[in-house]
């Protein structure tokens, strides 16, 4: 496996009601220069909370109560405070870029494209002259598979998946080594959703970003991800390589997932003895 770029060491997020709910419990991990971690779960399992922790996007009542993240990229080691947040902050968009599951409500409405690509650029790089962010955002259009002239389109404008393409556009703007993917395929038909994966693994292999992808379909995870860790009740109850996660899961959990999504010859997942379902 290549080098980390990103640590995750005993993050805890609490939701501050009465009772205080423990929504994400001691969650650790590494993820590895140009891989794509899978985080699974059902919902409410913690999945969006600890995502939203790591690039210190919670709002009230949910709090980050514990932990550390550690940014290892350009053969850097940062160690960032979570309790205190600014520091991560610093960070956000830079090193660490977030795909938001409704793409619709991530994009402002009332701006075109273009407006809202370059407000990255303007407050990122500021030093890029007004040609430089039209051709950045050109650029990135097309290589996420939208031609340059959507850009003066406004969002409603645009389909599901283009508006989806342009939020990976958005991520990726200031190349940074880390993305985080919250279910970016989910309001999306399958045959968009299998385009906007290729998209990303095609892009992962080309520009060597790190991917973190949540989402509630194991079965997408098994052919997207190198390694996938399987939430429950806030915490990662197992994590594994891909292929060894689906041929002999440890978890009754994990097995349980597998089970829910059926077959297309309807047999099910049977794990590694088919013939104990016979």
């Amino acid at each position: 496996m290549n080098a980390p770029v990103l640590r995750v060491d005993d993050l805890r997020i609490d939701y501050l009601s009465d009772p205080v709910v423990h929504a994400v419990r001691g969650v650790s991990f590494d993820l590895a220069r140009g891989e794509i971690l899978g985080i699974a779960g059902e919902s409410g399992c913690g999945k969006t909370t600890l995502a939203y922790g790591i690039t210190q996007l919670l709002r009230p009542p949910a709090q980050l109560t514990g932990g550390e993240v550690t940014f290892l990229a350009g053969g850097e080691s940062i160690r960032v405070d979570l309790l205190e947040g600014s520091a991560l902050r610093a960070f956000r968009w830079d090193r660490i870029s977030m795909v938001f599951q409704g793409a619709m409500n991530a994009l402002n409405p009332v701006l075109r494209i273009r407006a809202q690509l370059e407000d990255v650029l303007t407050t990122h790089r500021p030093a890029m002259t007004a040609v430089e962010r039209r051709a950045r955002c050109a650029t990135l259009m097309e290589v996420v598979g939208v031609p340059a002239e959507r850009l003066e389109a406004f969002p409603h404008e645009l389909s599901g998946g283009m508006r989806q393409r342009v939020m990976i556009a958005m991520a990726l703007l200031l190349d940074p080594p880390i993305m985080i993917m919250d279910e970016p395929t989910t309001a999306l038909d399958v045959v968009v959703q299998r385009d906007i994966l290729r998209e990303v693994t095609r892009l992962r292999d080309e520009l060597g970003f790190a991917v973190i992808f949540i989402t509630h379909d194991l079965p997408l995870l098994l052919e997207v991800s190198d390694r996938i860790a399987v939430m429950r009740a806030g915490e990662i109850v197992e994590l594994a390589p891909t292929r060894e996660l689906y041929e002999n899961p440890r978890q009754e959990y994990t097995r349980e997932l597998l089970a829910a999504f059926p077959s297309l010859t309807g047999d099910g997942w049977t794990g590694r003895n088919p013939e104990e379902n016979e």
